[in-house]
């Protein structure tokens, strides 16, 4: 039997719900992010007397830096997931880009915006 050389149409579904129930939860993590960011979550030292203000405001510094690297983190997760959505329609989804291989399902539903197989990524490494 020839091998496989892309993952059927049942099967992409399979996977195209796997990445929308992970791009939801990642929008809503960012959105959260986003919201502590421009302060919109309402947790600030406006209200709280002038020393607590002072001794806050380097803490605050850090987590905002902390903040906004996770933000970026984010959305980067939700721009890999959202290309293997494109992947899925054009049919490519699940080859590895540096072997042209499939990469195994068990991979897929762990990182489903991966591109490349363990074997391929482990190669890279060296």
């Amino acid at each position: 039997m020839a091998e496989k050389t892309r993952y059927s149409d049942a099967e992409l579904e399979e996977f195209r719900a796997i990445i929308m129930n992970k791009l939801e939860l990642a929008q809503r993590d960012y959105d959260l992010l986003k919201a502590s960011l421009t302060g919109a979550d309402g947790n600030d030292t406006d209200d709280t007397s002038p020393t607590y203000k002072v001794l806050e405001e380097g803490a605050n510094t850090l987590s905002k830096e902390e903040t906004t690297r996770l933000a970026q983190r984010q959305l980067k997760f939700i721009q890999g997931l959202q290309a293997a959505l494109v992947r899925i329609e054009n049919k490519t989804y699940g080859i590895c880009r540096e072997t042209g291989k499939l990469i195994p399902k068990e991979r897929l539903r762990a990182v489903p915006h991966a591109t490349l197989s363990i074997e391929a990524k482990n190669n890279g490494k060296k």
